[in-house]
């Protein structure tokens, strides 16, 4: 495992060292990694909800009015 040193406010440390005091951490490096773990699926799933905007903008505008929208999607239910 590779090893970084970064520099944090004194506020943002002691928030760190207290979330791993908690027991839910083994240590601070643990409580660090988390959060870049929990980011890196938050980015997942933006880039995810980003392509299904463009396709859906590249698919074009639908021409029913949303009542036609709406009853057609009702009788697929039904």
């Amino acid at each position: 495992m590779a090893t970084m040193n970064i520099s944090l406010p004194d506020a943002m440390k002691a928030w760190v060292e207290a979330q791993a005091e908690t027991g839910r951490y083994a240590n601070s490096s643990d409580v660090v990694r988390d959060l870049i773990r929990r980011e890196q699926v938050r980015a997942e799933k933006i880039a995810a909800m980003q392509t299904m905007v463009d396709e859906a903008r590249a698919s074009g505008i639908d021409p029913r009015s949303i009542d036609e929208i709406m009853a057609d999607i009702r009788s697929k239910r039904a």
